[in-house]
């Protein structure tokens, strides 16, 4: 399992579209905002929160496609399908590197990238909390469409368009957590669901990506 993770990891860095590609679109989104809803303070500390969780989810977005197509396009991924480890664990560590090159790095930039919009003081930590327990669920939910599309040409935008419905609920929650927490409110029930929401998916959903892989393997 370790020597599948850092070979995924190292694909992620060479093909692409892994922490380089996220940071600067994730920088791109909130030096842009500020541009768009001009130099109004009260407005980018209202708005931060929110704006910073959006930025983070695209940019996860951005290199699903490519999650399991590199895999497919050499046989690959037909010989883990095969592999003494379950297809379950090869989803899950694919998920894993994604999070790793994608969402760990959107986490540690957040706070930093929070001062351009103004985000309060207050906000910073409840913010990285959000993200910590938020993007591994990106991840997971980004695994299970890339198990849906793999295979198909230009699958990139049905990729998008399976899954960012399935975003939803994580970034109402995540923006939530942070919002109070920037306005100093109670926390704990947006905080309790972020994390329901994760613990659901990180448990169910290797099962339905492996499932998904071996239909499309046949």
């Amino acid at each position: 399992m370790i020597a599948l993770l850092l070979r995924d990891l190292k694909l992620s860095l060479r093909a692409g579209g892994g922490f380089g590609l996220g940071l600067a679109f994730f920088l791109i989104v909130t030096t842009l905002v500020p541009f768009s809803v001009g130099p109004q303070s009260a407005l980018l500390a209202t708005i931060a929160p929110g704006v910073l969780w959006l930025g983070a989810l695209l940019a996860c977005l951005l290199s699903l496609d490519r999650l399991l197509a590199l895999d497919w396009e050499d046989g690959s991924l037909d010989l883990l399908a095969t592999a003494p480890l379950p297809l379950e664990g090869v989803v899950s560590i694919k998920a894993l590197a994604h999070w790793i090159t994608t969402g760990l790095p959107l986490v540690l930039a957040a706070p930093v990238l929070g001062v351009l919009l103004n985000l309060p003081a207050p906000g910073y930590g409840w913010l990285v909390v959000s993200l910590i327990l938020g993007t591994p669920a990106l991840s997971v939910i980004g695994t299970f469409g890339a198990a849906l599309t793999v295979g198909l040409k230009r699958g990139g935008l049905l990729l998008s368009l399976l899954v960012l419905p399935l975003y939803v609920p994580t970034l109402i929650f995540g923006a939530e957590v942070a919002r109070r927490g920037a306005a100093g409110m109670e926390t704990a029930t947006p905080l309790l669901m972020l994390s329901g929401i994760s613990a659901a998916v990180i448990a169910l959903l290797p099962f339905a990506s492996a499932t998904v892989l071996r239909i499309n393997l046949r």
